[in-house]
């Protein structure tokens, strides 16, 4: 009888240890889990997700299950996961549910994944997540869920109903950004300007909150800063001004130009946009894009003269990690010797002010592609020297390639 007794005490605690994260809702109902909440005075917490989805995945398999995590969310939430896609795969539980997806994705405007979903006890959509985070951090978002302070969905209606207060504004703006609403980013930021001084606009938390969301050109966010380019410099920086306005012109009016044409008007169309934007200085922004457009257009000697005209631009400025992609994209990309040579001198710049492992490696590679193979083996062995134990297994084996002469890419 101890024995049985013993058994029955111990049987809950190994179910508890076996099961330390999240605990999900199954074979049940939108109107029940409603009905635990409010029973239970919880919120609820949806996870909409896919099973394309790569980060859904990872939250799944990396996140929920963390004792911490399930410890935070069995406390304060009724939890339920809903599958938006159909697959041929589905169990009867997963197409009980796909009705109720498709209002969710209708209804709660559901476009993005993962996106985590919190309802008040009562139903009521209070909050949204867009993307997944660290445990610690996704706990931090999911905490501004259960309060009205930053509930997302409780924002948007207070600014609605009153546009013009900047704490709600600043509120709102800031719950969007999380949210990945643009719209609603741009019309909070917008609120902001209209409603403070020209002082307060140049405060260190509104100048952040306007240069991260500088929006499109002719947005207030973008005129503000154009009409007030030295002060910002002054406070951010030299250049700082151009740089985000540059940002703004180029991702909006030259990016979807040049990536949709067929024929190469890169130049034409920078050229025809400065003359639109005599008063911001776009060289330094449309240099770096100019290499990112070459290499999506896979033209790898002009993606070649494009890094170096940006490089010669002021070498200072740039890093060894961009350096290393550069010299990277050409080695697995490209075999014109002057590519090659132009990759092997960046490749060693970048080793100038720091050897870090991956730089070495990526300097080795080039080397031995331009058949100075003995030098390759050198540096190679430095960077397995210096790599860490979790990457020592991949660069050996490109060693080991390049003493029997075998080709590394």
């Amino acid at each position: 009888m101890k024995k049985l007794l013993l058994l029955l005490f111990t049987i809950p605690f190994l179910a508890v240890a076996q099961e330390p994260g999240i605990t999900f809702e199954h074979n049940t109902t939108w109107a029940k889990v409603k009905e635990k909440a409010k029973k239970e005075n919880k919120h609820i917490f949806v996870d909409a997700f896919t099973t394309w989805c790569g980060p859904c995945k990872w939250m799944a398999a990396n996140i929920f299950p963390q004792e911490k995590v399930g410890t935070f969310f069995n406390e304060n939430f009724v939890n339920l996961k809903i599958q938006m896609d159909e697959t041929e795969g589905d169990n009867d539980d997963v197409k009980s549910w796909r009705s109720e997806a498709k209002r969710f994705a209708k209804d709660y405007r559901v476009n993005a994944y993962p996106t985590f979903l919190i309802f008040s006890p009562d139903g009521e959509l209070v909050h949204r997540i867009v993307g997944g985070a660290e445990a610690d951090q996704f706990i931090a978002m999911a905490k501004e869920g259960l309060n009205p302070e930053t509930q997302y969905e409780t924002l948007v209606k207070k600014f609605n109903a009153n546009p013009a207060d900047k704490a709600i504004a600043k509120a709102t703006a800031a719950a969007a950004v999380k949210a990945y609403d643009r719209d609603l980013t741009a019309k909070a930021v917008e609120s902001l300007i209209n409603n403070s001084t020209p002082e307060e606009l140049m405060a260190d938390d509104m100048l952040a909150m306007i240069t991260k969301n500088i929006g499109k050109p002719g947005s207030k966010a973008f005129n503000t800063i154009l009409e007030n380019k030295a002060k910002v410099d002054e406070k951010l920086g030299a250049g700082k001004a151009d740089e985000v306005l540059a940002i703004a012109v180029i991702n909006n009016e030259v990016a979807p130009i040049v990536l949709k044409s067929e024929e190469d008007i890169f130049d034409k169309t920078i050229d025809e946009v400065s003359k639109k934007y005599p008063n911001v200085k776009l060289t330094n922004i449309a240099a770096s894009f100019k290499t990112n457009y070459y290499a999506r257009k896979k033209n790898w000697p002009a993606f070649r003269d494009a890094v170096q005209a940006y490089i010669n631009l002021d070498p200072s400025k740039v890093s060894p990690s961009q350096l290393n992609s550069f010299a990277w994209a050409i080695f697995e990309n490209c075999d014109d010797p002057a590519c090659v040579e132009s990759a092997l001198a960046w490749s060693k710049k970048s080793l100038e002010s720091e050897q870090e492992p991956a730089l070495m490696d990526t300097y080795a590679n080039l080397l031995h592609k331009v058949g100075k193979t003995k030098e390759a083996i050198e540096w190679q062995e430095k960077a397995i020297a210096a790599v860490d134990e979790a990457s020592k297994a991949e660069y050996q084996a490109t060693l080991e390639k390049m003493k029997k002469g075998e080709p590394t890419w």
